[in-house]
């Protein structure tokens, strides 16, 4: 099948490093949110318009919405030596069977636009780029971030948080200074250190994010308490227990529950 749920996506070579690493997080039972895999070949059709693979699309959104995040899921995309962060869209906040498609085809577009190119011929990557996607039900997170089991860029064997109020996106495109957090292997608390949190990512009613100033007495404030770097140094655990070493996770609370959004290998060198 092109399109399976995000649990059934076993082949890296048809879905994508992405997914496949998802829906391995989903079989052993970590809390990911919902979502399916789009297969290369499928979201290629979907990018032509091919009328058969655009009705697959259909009804996508009731079984995970109501609002979804699209993010790439290339072949090749994220390993222990690459990332095509920022090169790769994700659309967020995407709530109607329209947006739903057309965000397919940005997705696609941004695979193979010459910003990506010009990342692959660095790489020494050769031939077409083979872009699957995966939609996912979007967390309307309170705070987000990124953790690194590992230091990304000295190698400290410690837990590195990076957190920050709303979306994670605002972590990860670089939106605001976030929040920063060094736990030991065994759970102690090494630092604890504020950014400058003055923006947040909200999804909006009607579809889409929108950029939302913070109240000033929560810029500096800081988001994660003891009770959330005690859950998210477990996850952690858990995800080194199952993947190995040196992971790179993407992570969301909603009140007191905790996502994992995505899980990749930490890329050398950060």
């Amino acid at each position: 099948m092109s399109l399976v749920p995000l649990n059934e996506a076993l082949s890296e070579e048809e879905f994508g490093g992405k997914a496949v690493h998802l829906g391995a997080a989903l079989r052993a039972q970590l809390p990911v949110p919902p979502g399916f895999a789009l297969s290369v070949g499928l979201v290629d059709r979907v990018a032509a318009g091919e009328p058969g693979s655009v009705a697959q699309l259909h009804g996508l959104l009731d079984r995970v919405g109501p609002s979804v995040a699209v993010r790439s899921s290339a072949v090749g995309e994220d390993s222990a030596n690459a990332s095509f962060a920022g090169q790769h869209l994700t659309v967020l906040g995407v709530r109607t069977q329209e947006g739903l498609l057309e965000a397919v085809k940005q997705v696609w577009a941004s695979g193979h636009s010459e910003a990506a190119l010009a990342y692959r011929r660095k790489l020494g990557k050769e031939g077409t780029p083979r872009v699957a996607v995966v939609i996912q039900h979007l967390v309307a997170s309170e705070c987000a971030g990124v953790l690194f089991t590992c230091d990304p860029l000295s190698g400290a064997d410690e837990r590195v948080i990076e957190a920050s109020w709303g979306l994670g996106e605002a972590v990860v495109a670089g939106l605001v200074t976030p929040d920063r957090y060094r736990i030991s292997r065994e759970g102690r608390i090494l630092e604890r250190a504020a950014g400058e949190k003055d923006l947040e990512l909200l999804p909006l009613p009607g579809g889409g994010t929108r950029e939302v100033a913070v109240a000033p007495e929560r810029v500096n404030t800081l988001c994660l308490d003891e009770q959330r770097l005690r859950e998210l140094h477990a996850l952690a655990t858990r995800c080194e227990d199952h993947f190995g070493r040196k992971q790179d996770l993407e992570w969301a609370f909603v009140g007191p529950r905790l996502f994992l959004l995505q899980q990749r290998a930490v890329t050398r060198g950060g």
